[in-house]
Order: C-alpha cells, then structure tokens, then sequence
C-alpha cells in the first residue's frame, strides 16, 4: 500500500491534530464495532505520541460512525480511553468509511509551547 495522500498528524503551533483513525492493525481489522473503535483509539493514541501529545492533551474529536445504531457501544468502548472528563465531541453517521470500517476517529490537542 502507497503511503496515503494526507499527514496523520501535524503539528500546528500549539495544537496536535491527529486525522482519522479507522480500526486497522498488525492483524487487520476486527468484525464489530467494539473491536474496530479499541483499535483505532490505539491509533490515535500512537499518533498523538508522534505528534508529542497524550490522550490527555486532547480537548476535541470527531467519531464517525456508519449508523447511529452503534452509538451506545460507540459511548462505552470509548471511555475506556478518555477515561477522565472527556473532551468535547461530534459524532456523526457517514454513508462509508475507508477499508470499509465501522468507525473513524479524529482528534485535536492542546500541547501548548514546549
């Protein structure tokens, strides 16, 4: 696989932004929602760390979803991570997600100056 045609973390003055996370991993991708939003909040995660922030610096994501079913489960799975006051989020049904992925997660932190 080419490497994709945008940046999955960037830099920006004081913030990390983190683009999407869907749930693809050494194994591949899991076949339930549960499975897939762990994996790509590790993603995320990892991402943040190569942008020098933690799940902790972050004040704002987006979760989109395939259908708004899977919200409930989509709120358990994800505060296993955001396991302190979470940030503020959207989330939103999209038709489809790359990889055909059940859930994508993005992200922006707050790292102020280093």
């Amino acid at each position: 696989m080419s490497d994709p045609p945008y940046t999955p973390v960037v830099r920006a003055g004081d913030w990390v932004v983190v683009s999407g996370q869907i749930g693809l991993g050494p194994d591949g991708m899991a076949d339930d929602l549960a499975g897939q939003l762990r994996q790509a909040l590790a993603n995320l995660v990892d991402r943040l760390a190569d942008g020098g922030a933690t799940v902790d610096d972050v004040v704002k994501t987006t979760v989109f979803l395939t259908t708004m079913d899977d919200y409930a489960e989509m709120n358990r799975v994800y505060l296993e991570t955001f396991t302190g006051t979470p940030p503020a989020r959207s989330a939103v049904a999209v038709a489809e997600l790359p990889l055909g992925a059940l859930v994508e997660v993005e992200a922006w932190a707050f790292r102020g100056a280093d």
